[in-house]
């Protein structure tokens, strides 16, 4: 059962959020100053809630006043039990920057500028574009035609011997290449066969060297050094804007796994169910499908779906619950100084022009929880500790210093399994 289209989904109430947080990182430290600066009523209050509690009990506090409120309950003790929030032990571990580091995002900045050749033939690193036709027995099958496709040579795109054909080929040339299907190839009618790719070069570019003279050519710097300089600070800005990410999603994490739901607003329930369907029928009409349609399409049974939806509402719903509930406990509100600095934050991000555009492209509901949700998160990191540390590989040093002195890769995992859908129609690699 195909699950995880579905899944991330449940994510969507935080995405909104958890997207500006990689965006503002860098200039959260200022504008929240400004907004304690700004907030006098409220600063006193949060500050002296720096000591642990292990849970809120929020039926010995009156419900914060406030216009919008993020659940339909006014009482949230009754739902649920919040865990600790305040005083909690947390790593900002920032990824050490190698030279293999630097390395790496020259090398892709240079493919990035790579420029045409028009003499000599194609070397391996080069980007190619080419028309091509694929055959099998003299008939040429599905998803193996294309013209005027980009790729680079050594990128593993293609089936073995696709791209080690094309190195030596000049522009405007023909060749055929008779290649075999790996036996694990997820078409049955191509596993394990063999074809014949009629492929034709219509250019190619190759990346330039980096030297002095191209870098003060083509970019701030007078020297190919000085370059990798400022490449080096580019990637350590990442990395603590990364890093800060994590602490973030961490921080949240912790706080999400110590509650407990002891029962849901059913009215809040229905209206995330509703959202999560209504959000799959647009997606259907798009593709000019039913929802029924769509969903079968995706491998799953409408059962399923509907399982998921609950899963997302259910999701959803705790989320809201306990960023209501610390609001609650601690005085806040989504009218508040911090709270407006936080939709200023989130204007800025995502290059609106104010609150309507963004309420405009997410809808009320989004920006509301996205601004509650990184409000708690704020608190809840001003009032953890917060250990420094810096790693590269398996290794860990504290305090900024980097421990990595054999040049090993410091580079994270990404999740690419969004990146898949860009090849269904092409020749993927084994």
């Amino acid at each position: 059962m195909k699950k995880k289209a579905y899944l991330v989904v449940l994510a969507l109430c935080t995405a909104l959020a958890f997207t500006a947080c990689g965006t503002t990182t860098d200039k959260k430290e200022n504008t929240k100053s400004a907004a304690e600066a700004q907030d006098t009523t409220n600063t006193d209050k949060e500050d002296s809630g720096s000591e642990a509690s292990d849970s809120v009990d929020s039926s010995d506090k009156a419900a914060v006043s406030g216009d919008t409120r993020l659940v339909s309950a006014d009482d949230v003790s009754k739902y649920v039990t919040i865990g600790q929030y305040k005083g909690l032990s947390l790593d900002n571990t920032v990824e050490a920057v190698t030279d293999d580091a630097v390395d790496g995002r020259v090398e892709e900045e240079l493919q990035n500028k790579a420029e045409e050749v028009t003499e000599g033939s194609v070397q391996d690193g080069d980007v190619v574009t080419i028309n091509y036709v694929g055959t099998k027995d003299g008939v040429a099958f599905d998803g193996g035609t294309a013209n005027n496709y980009e790729l680079t040579i050594g990128s593993g795109t293609f089936i073995d011997g696709f791209e080690d054909g094309i190195i030596g080929m000049k522009k405007g040339q023909t060749k055929d290449l008779d290649l075999t299907f790996p036996d694990e190839y997820p078409s049955e009618d191509l596993a394990g066969q063999e074809v014949t790719f009629k492929v034709t070069l219509q250019s190619f570019k190759r990346a330039p060297e980096l030297t002095d003279e191209w870098a003060a050519k083509n970019t701030d710097c007078k020297t190919a050094e000085d370059y990798k300089k400022e490449i080096r600070k580019t990637l350590e800005s990442e990395a603590k804007t990364s890093a800060q990410n994590t602490l973030r999603e961490t921080a949240w994490n912790t706080v999400l796994s110590a509650s407990e739901v002891k029962e849901y607003p059913q009215d809040d329930l229905d209206t995330a169910k509703t959202e999560f369907r209504t959000l799959y029928e647009n997606y259907a009409k798009q593709g000019d499908m039913t929802l029924e349609d769509f969903v079968k399409a995706q491998g799953i049974s409408m059962d399923d779906f509907e399982e998921q939806g609950s899963q997302y509402a259910e999701y959803k719903v705790k989320q809201n619950l306990i960023v209501q509930g610390i609001m609650d406990a601690e005085n806040m509100t989504l009218e508040d100084e911090k709270s407006l600095a936080v939709q200023d934050e989130l204007i800025q991000a995502y290059g609106v022009k104010d609150l309507a555009a963004l309420v405009d492209k997410y809808g009320q509901a989004a920006v509301d929880e996205s601004i509650g949700l990184l409000r708690v998160e704020d608190f809840i990191l001003d009032n953890a500790t917060v250990e420094e540390k810096v790693t590269a590989g398996d290794t860990e040093g504290e305090n900024g210093d980097d421990p990595s002195t054999d040049g090993s890769s410091a580079e994270g995992e990404v999740d690419e399994e969004l990146e898949t859908a860009e090849a269904a129609d092409m020749v993927p690699a084994e």
